[in-house]
């Protein structure tokens, strides 16, 4: 094994260049978080066009997912091999590359293995854009670096659908790949013009292949059951049965092999640490209870509220204007208050906001809807910012990349357990309802009888009156689960309250911490 000499410490950027850095590494971030997320109501567009079924058409989404999740706990590794700014600039580069090739492919295939190749080169671009902010910023304003950072991570999964539903709908859906390609190459500019001499320390490890062939089977393996469970109606289905199998036995091997590996390619041993585990643990949860939310609130107000995409969409845009200015502000007071504190007060704010939406009806306004919305932000402004430096709080400087990338894998998979579950959850308890509902259409109950008497009065068949019933019945059966979904998602906010507590205190703050081991 041979390694370049350590760089001497690089001192953290001043001025416009620190401000530029800031800017290129956050579009970059942007970038990626928002295609991960962008081609979803494109989906009928791109089935249409390429001459797919729409089932088909949601291998675009699952071939991204599979692909990132697989490459993001690698970036520890591949940054001790190439270094952090080269690793960064290949990341961004090629991403712009595949985004061309996807906008470019003539037919279903050829979209989806290009897609595989921007999940996969877009993996190491986040924990890396974390790890060069928090090089760029003082110790004292390592709080900031993580607002500049978390708003972008925050804000990109909203904005992804309304961007891509308007493109598909006034341009044309290759666009929502064409759009990377001025916002990654600036980027790229403008992060080799800042970064290149502040390049890390590099070593020639060797290639646990063994390990990257575990990690390959079994993150793959879990990414397809958890894309496709819902479609396949879970472990009824054999193929979902062995993908769980194949992920539960695969992980196994990959626990024991990298446990006992002297060069991992994953570095499991960061787990050890108190502070990493609670903190990375307790910002996948939230993440994934989040972003269930933010999945099934759309899909509610379109399927039975009558929203079109773009309503739906004005619905969720003002979570992003709280954060937004509260993120500074926490930011730069994250190294003075105990950040146990911050991420509890986010979770409490998150409980509340879920409560407040478990009281929606189906005949809830359009204002009472965005209120909860907007008070989210409040939440969102105080979640990662804390949660990050408690995570990366007192992690040696060669390691950053490692951790950073590991608790985003966690934060991903998270994401995606998250909407499966929630998803499932939410027509398995509406189908419960719809049944418990549809046991009071009888001859029994007078209010049915008189309903159904006066919609036959009004002129329809005696189908279409049951029919019309059966509407008004899926609709309150999916409104209860609805209902459902968010009360339980508050209760369990309100329990990871709990979960942050287990982080130690850090001595000066986490943020200057965290800030610490970046430089």
């Amino acid at each position: 094994m041979s390694a370049t000499p350590a760089p001497a410490a690089h001192p953290p950027l001043t001025g416009g260049a620190r401000v530029l850095g800031t800017i290129a590494l956050s579009a970059a971030t942007f970038m990626n978080v928002l295609d991960s997320s962008i081609a979803n109501v494109s989906l009928p567009a791109i089935s249409g066009d390429l001459g797919v079924s729409p089932v088909q058409g949601t291998w675009v989404i699952t071939s991204f997912a599979v692909a990132n999740a697989i490459a993001v706990p690698l970036t520890g590794w591949l940054t001790q091999r190439v270094g952090q700014v080269r690793l960064f600039m290949a990341s961004v580069l090629l991403f712009v590359l595949a985004s061309w090739l996807c906008g470019l492919a003539p037919n279903m295939t050829t979209l989806i293995a290009f897609r595989a190749l921007q999940g996969f080169v877009a993996g190491p671009m986040i924990p890396l854009s974390q790890t060069l902010l928090l090089s760029s910023y003082p110790r004292a304003m390592a709080g900031l670096a993580m607002a500049m950072w978390s708003m972008t991570t925050l804000v990109a999964p909203i904005m992804g659908p309304l961007l891509g539903g308007w493109i598909t709908d006034n341009v044309s859906w290759p666009w929502i790949f064409y759009i990377n390609i001025p916002v990654g190459l600036l980027a790229a500019g403008a992060t080799w013009l800042i970064y290149r001499e502040r390049e890390s320390a590099t070593r020639q490890l060797p290639i646990d292949a063994i390990g990257l062939s575990l990690l390959v089977v079994w993150v793959g393996a879990l990414q397809l059951m958890l894309d496709k469970g819902k479609e396949l109606d879970w472990f009824h289905s054999p193929q979902i049965v062995a993908f769980a199998v194949v992920a539960v036995v695969g992980f196994a091997f990959f626990l024991v092999w990298e446990l006992t590996e002297e060069h991992p390619v994953v570095d499991l041993s960061l787990f050890a640490r108190r502070n990493f585990w609670s903190g990375a643990l307790a910002t996948a949860v939230g993440y994934g209870v989040f972003f269930g939310n933010v999945v099934i609130l759309p899909l509610w107000l379109q399927q039975f509220m009558g929203y079109t995409a773009t309503q739906a969409g004005m619905v969720l845009a003002p979570v992003g204007i709280l954060a937004i200015v509260l993120s500074p502000l926490v930011g730069l007071t994250v190294n003075r208050v105990d950040p146990r504190l911050y991420a509890s007060f986010a979770f409490l704010v998150f409980a509340v906001v879920l409560w407040m939406r478990s009281l929606f009806t189906t005949q809830t306004d359009f204002t009472t809807i965005m209120i909860p919305t907007l008070v989210q932000g409040v939440a969102m402004a105080f979640f990662f910012i804390p949660l990050v430096t408690i995570t990366l709080s007192g992690i040696e400087p060669a390691r950053i990349p490692a951790a950073s990338g590991l608790s985003n894998f966690t934060r991903i998979t998270a994401g995606a357990m998250g909407t499966s579950i929630s998803t499932t959850l939410w027509e398995n308890r509406s189908a419960l309802h719809h049944a418990q509902l549809a046991e009071s259409i009888n001859a029994g109950n007078p209010v049915a009888m008189q309903t159904l008497d006066g919609l036959r009065a009004s002129g329809l068949t005696q189908e279409q009156a049951l029919g019309m019933v059966n509407n008004l019945l899926t609709q309150q059966a999916f409104m209860l689960s609805t209902q459902e979904i968010f009360y339980g998602s508050a209760l369990l906010f309100l329990a990871l309250i709990g979960l942050v507590w287990f982080a130690r205190r850090t001595h000066g703050g986490a943020g200057s911490d965290a800030a610490a081991g970046a430089h």
